[in-house]
């Protein structure tokens, strides 16, 4: 993923409807959301390296699955509480302690969710790593640092090792050399 990015020029300045980042310029081709952004990255690059997206249509299909899977159960619940937790102090808010626990309960029932997944395949769209893991490393970093919650991930067997697999891959390593988490 880093040779993609490297590959193309990161905006941050350009024009987006909603004024997003990340967006990305390739060419003339500008693109903007960041699960849209890996798809034509993984998609323009498949020759390359890694097979983001499946080699079957049942494979390509397991791995927009999950992908769905992590952007409406997965990523909501934490990205409420990196802000909740993370934020809210800092912003001079005091933290809703209800919300918090309501957003540890959806996330957890979704690790769980995973994990039974994760008993019967190492990665989550089958046996080879894919956009579906990928997508999970962003937000996942905040649960595993920062939030004082890396147990949701350890006390899952399963998870915890799939963890371990994709947050240690080289290029992942790479990642937070170049952009070291802010927490």
């Amino acid at each position: 993923l880093l040779g993609f990015f490297q590959s193309s020029k990161m905006e941050t300045t350009h024009y987006t409807p909603f004024g997003v980042l990340p967006v990305i310029q390739d060419g003339d081709y500008t693109l903007y959301e960041s699960r849209a952004i890996i798809r034509y990255y993984a998609e323009k690059y498949k020759s390359q390296g890694t097979e983001l997206l499946g080699r079957t249509m049942e494979e390509r299909g397991l791995v927009e699955q999950w992908l769905e899977v992590e952007a409406h159960n997965f990523q909501p619940p934490l990205y409420d509480l990196v802000i909740h937790v993370l934020f809210d102090g800092k912003r001079g808010v005091t933290p809703d302690q209800k919300r918090i626990k309501e957003d540890e309960e959806k996330l957890a029932r979704v690790l769980d969710v995973y994990e039974q997944r994760l008993s019967t395949s190492k990665y989550l769209a089958g046996d080879s790593f894919s956009l579906a893991d990928l997508s999970h490393l962003p937000f996942g970093q905040f649960l595993m640092r920062g939030l004082g919650k890396e147990y949701m991930i350890r006390e899952r067997k399963h998870v915890s090792g799939w963890w371990d697999d994709i947050s240690n891959r080289p290029s992942w390593q790479k990642v937070l050399q170049l952009y070291p988490p802010a927490v």
